[in-house]
């Protein structure tokens, strides 16, 4: 275990310990102070508060604010209104806690005190206002972030409108390249194109107790090619990048047509994206007809990781979502789940998990056989039509790892040249026949950085590595842990507090 997850569980235990004895001052039945929300339910009917305060915890990032203004509300009870103590329930709960819940010297002194407390509204307001922000922004920024699930491409392990949090300490808290920003905006005021942040000050990466990213984590990270686009109001930058619009147009053209919009942005304003990854430095990866080879040996097939199959039925049948449903598929129409298949008669496409797959329930004429893609062009590092590389065929490619050197090669080039330049702050250039770094001739290079190899489990929906390459381990923002809401139409309940696996 690293250190960052025993001082984050250190820090938990404190907190729940703490409020244990607290609410047993306070007259709440003790063990309430140990599940998480009922807690703060609990709390908000001691307080006679609103019930509403206590639902709007749920609130996407802005909760994490009302729970916070909740805890400082209840220290108050206990007749703790001064800076200090507010201070050190917003930093350092996991002492202070356990200090009003154990101290013979502290009491719950009830609604009457901090009614008769003479601080004006507008007063308290402020107070617990700029606790929470800069509480929120630490927790954010070090400790634990919300993300929500924009896209389907890690279906169904992650469906779309699941809300996960992404634990930071998992690899190590990262600290911003960007320290001066708006809180809680990302990279852009809402509704404008401003930028929420400034570059004059840039920090170089650094993360405390670093731990490296392991195979078939999921992983939330900074999109890589993200450092220029000429989109970014359409899929997150991502449907066609600048690189792609690049190697399709040339540049020059392209900075013709988009030059005007064109935009970078730094490491830690890049937009989040999630994928597992299947391969750290040093691995040698390949597909083979859909199959992940890491190293010569085959990978596990996750149960709910999706990809496409033939569906072959009967001349003249037609299948609805009801029949599909009867063999043991679910699929979803508009996310293209299910298409025509124009390469075979007779035949649909259909996307569907390893474990749909395994308790297929087929009548007599149908039969299923895996989709695999054809040579693709687009595919990185872009030498596809030469080498036949596709989605579902890829590789050979090694992963580079920190400390790891390579011959400057042509192929090593197109494969590492990235890396070497744009994530790794070199120049280089070649000079009558020679390769240059730094002004420097140079026949070999060394990493400085792990990088990973990310891929989504909807396997033929998914833009990832396949497509545009290595994730540097300073991109990586955290790892997702745990799915604290889920929403279509409704709450599903069943995924609600379930770990990401």
């Amino acid at each position: 275990m690293s250190l960052g997850w025993i001082i984050f569980i250190v820090c938990t235990i404190g907190w729940h310990i703490g409020l244990y004895g607290m609410f047993q001052k306070a007259g709440i039945t003790p063990w309430k102070a140990l599940i998480p929300f009922y807690n703060t339910w609990c709390m908000v009917q001691k307080m006679e508060l609103k019930k509403i305060w206590f639902f709007l915890q749920f609130i996407p990032i802005a909760g994490q604010f009302i729970t916070i203004w909740i805890c400082i509300k209840f220290v108050e009870f206990f007749g703790r209104f001064g800076f200090l103590q507010h201070a050190a329930t917003v930093f350092v709960p996991f002492i202070y806690f356990p200090y009003l819940g154990y101290s013979k010297n502290e009491r719950f002194a009830g609604k009457m005190v901090v009614d008769n407390y003479q601080k004006s509204g507008a007063r308290e307001w402020v107070d617990a206002a700029v606790f929470a922000i800069v509480a929120a922004t630490l927790i954010r920024t070090f400790v634990f972030e919300a993300y929500t699930i924009p896209t389907p491409s890690m279906e169904k392990t992650l469906l779309v409108n699941d809300f996960l949090f992404v634990s930071k300490f998992s690899y190590g808290p990262r600290v911003p390249n960007t320290p001066l920003a708006l809180p809680f905006m990302h990279n852009t005021i809402p509704g404008t194109k401003i930028k929420s942040y400034v570059e004059w000050i840039n920090i170089p990466y650094t993360r405390w107790f670093a731990q490296p990213v392991k195979r078939n984590d999921v992983v939330v990270f900074n999109f890589p090619v993200n450092d220029t686009l000429i989109n970014d109001d359409v899929n997150f930058g991502s449907r066609v990048t600048y690189y792609e619009a690049v190697r399709q147009l040339g540049r020059e053209r392209v900075w013709q047509d988009y030059g005007n919009i064109i935009i970078t942005r730094p490491v830690d304003k890049r937009e989040n994206f999630i994928k597992r990854c299947v391969a750290v430095g040093g691995d040698t990866l390949q597909v083979i007809n859909g199959q992940v080879m890491i190293n010569g040996k085959p990978q596990p097939l996750f149960p709910a990781s999706e990809r496409m199959y033939h569906l072959q039925v009967p001349p003249n049948t037609a299948i609805d979502l009801d029949q599909l449903k009867d063999m043991g598929i679910w699929v979803r129409e508009d996310q293209g789940d299910i298409q025509q298949d124009p390469s075979m008669p007779n035949s649909y496409l259909v996307n569907i998990t390893n474990e749909e797959k395994a308790n297929l329930n087929l009548p007599k004429g149908y039969s299923i056989t895996p989709f695999i893609r054809p040579v693709e062009a687009q595919t990185f590092p872009y030498f596809s039509e030469t080498k036949g590389w596709s989605a579902d065929n890829y590789g050979p490619i090694i992963i580079p790892a920190k400390g790891a050197s390579i011959a400057l090669t042509e192929d090593n080039i197109i494969r590492y040249g990235r890396c070497i330049s744009n994530y790794e702050g070199n120049t280089l250039e070649l000079k009558n026949g020679q390769y240059v770094i730094n002004g420097k001739p140079a026949t070999q290079y060394t990493f400085k950085m792990n990088y990973y190899f990310m891929m989504g489990d909807n396997r033929h929906n998914s833009l990832d590595s396949r497509y545009w390459g290595f994730v540097p381990e300073d991109h990586v923002v955290g790892k997702a842990s745990l799915i604290w809401f889920s929403y279509e139409n409704g709450p599903r309940w069943k995924r609600i507090f379930n770990r990401i696996k």
